[in-house]
């Protein structure tokens, strides 16, 4: 059987695998609590493979991968700073958040930052600006899925898109949060698979490790000629700081079943990050030694599986960047739902969130098909986008401190707006501006305001 036989049959048996476990949650979604939430009862293992799989999306196999191509041994920064990333939100913010949503009984992030019947303004602004930037984020991830389809069956990118949001909609409608869980598992085990192998078989295919870091270590014309710079460093880690504002990884944390699912779930999460990024870079780095280099860097994971592994593991590779765009898109899927029917409508039921979660998907695919763009750079303008809008009110309530609504509402605006702002400006090295600046002015922000409310020292 030949490449593309091995693909199609790799991709429809796991197509099927995902469907099946939709079906199987079905019969635990009962409420909205189950449908957002899994009924907050996920332990140690699901709640960090279904995180780390949310959170790393296709932009960590395909971005990641292209990225090391492309920058050589500066794209190491990447690991350091999402690592960095994955330890403040596993070890400090998320035992907090979770005992938070507890406490109240949140079922996203909006209205665990801004509950009440009175505040609903502001509901309706956090989830206008969830719903854009994941509109985009999604549509990145439908679009990742139709280069991997397109390069390894040689069919049409617009075919892809649509069969790959298919499956993913399709369990994610009958098995809200338990489906994604579940089936997010399953896709960071394999994830982690192919960050072992693809890695292995390039530095087995170019000679040896000093042949793979020698590689690395050459020159690129593709490489900006900061890049080795403070402002570029910074850029990257500002990738990190992001997370932390990140609804659909958050949510994983309010699910959680106790603080003891967030210790153990904390040290599985950075682990197999750590791992993933680490084989990414590897892979990227061997794939520089390839005869013919892609154009699209994004594209060397596809080329180089098909180049170093036997066509039926070159099928798996596409399976596995079908996974890491499922295990994203399905959360955030849920939590753009939840944007609508929680924390706008307020009349919540399974049959309007459904409906919610359709009407969004076909809007996502359709910006897939008609305006494409790299998947790393709409990745992270919807990544930054929503870090440095939620990001410094998270930060504060996992340090006990919730802003008044007014203050909250500004700041929020005051990120996503600089976001905006910067994005549509030319790139500075790391585009350290974009990533870093409306983060710290938004907190800067909120922190003036609320300081203002405060009564001074001995008032009354």
């Amino acid at each position: 059987m030949d490449l593309r036989g091995w693909a199609i049959l790799t991709i429809a048996g796991y197509g099927a695998l995902m469907l099946a476990i939709g079906a199987w949650a079905t019969r635990r979604t009962r409420d909205a609590a189950d449908f957002f939430l899994s009924g907050r009862r996920l332990g140690p293992w699901v709640a960090a493979l279904s995180q780390g799989a949310t959170q790393s999306s296709a932009w960590t196999l395909a971005g990641v991968s292209g990225a090391a191509f492309l920058w050589g041994l500066d794209a190491a920064w990447i690991w350091a700073s999402v690592v960095a990333g994955y330890c403040v939100n596993w070890l400090w913010i998320a035992p907090r958040l979770r005992r938070l949503s507890a406490a109240d009984g949140s079922l996203s992030l909006v209205q665990l930052l801004f509950g009440g019947h009175q505040r609903r303004h502001h509901r309706r602004v956090a989830a206008a600006i969830i719903l854009l930037s994941f509109l985009f984020y999604v549509a990145a991830q439908f679009d990742a899925a139709g280069q991997a389809f397109a390069v390894t069956l040689g069919l049409p990118v617009e075919a892809c898109i649509l069969a790959g949001a298919a499956v993913t909609v399709a369990y994610t409608l009958a098995g809200g949060f338990w489906a994604a869980s579940v089936t997010d598992f399953v896709q960071g085990a394999l994830m982690l698979a192919i960050a072992v192998v693809l890695p292995v078989a390039g530095i087995v295919a170019t000679g040896g490790l000093d042949a793979v870091l020698a590689a690395a270590a050459a020159p690129s014309p593709s490489a900006p000629a900061a890049l080795g710079g403070l402002a570029f460093v910074a850029g990257i880690f500002g990738i990190g700081l992001g997370a932390f504002g990140q609804p659909h990884v958050v949510n994983h944390f309010m699910a959680a079943r106790d603080d003891a699912a967030i210790r153990k779930g904390g040290i599985i999460a950075i682990a197999w990050i750590a791992l993933i990024l680490a084989g990414m870079l590897v892979a990227g780095w061997a794939g520089r030694a390839l005869a013919a280099p892609p154009g699209n860097g994004e594209q060397v994971l596809y080329i180089a599986a098909q180049a170093w592994l036997p066509p039926v593991f070159a099928g798996v590779i596409a399976v596995a960047v079908m996974s890491a765009i499922m295990s994203t898109v399905d959360s955030q899927l849920i939590t753009a739902t939840s944007s609508v029917t929680v924390d706008v409508d307020r009349r919540i039921s399974l049959a309007r969130t459904r409906a919610a979660l359709l009407a969004f998907s076909l809007a996502a695919v359709a910006l897939a098909i008609f305006v494409p763009e790299a998947i790393y750079s709409r990745v992270l303008f919807a990544w930054n986008a929503l870090g440095a809008a939620f990001g410094p009110l998270v930060v504060l309530a996992a340090a006990g401190r919730r802003p008044a609504p007014a203050a909250g509402l500004a700041g929020m605006l005051a990120g996503f707006l600089l976001t905006v702002a910067f994005y549509l400006m030319p790139d500075a090295p790391g585009d350290v501006l974009e990533r870093l600046g409306p983060f710290f002015v938004a907190l800067a922000l909120v922190l003036a305001l609320d300081r203002r409310r405060q009564p001074p020292a001995g008032g009354s």
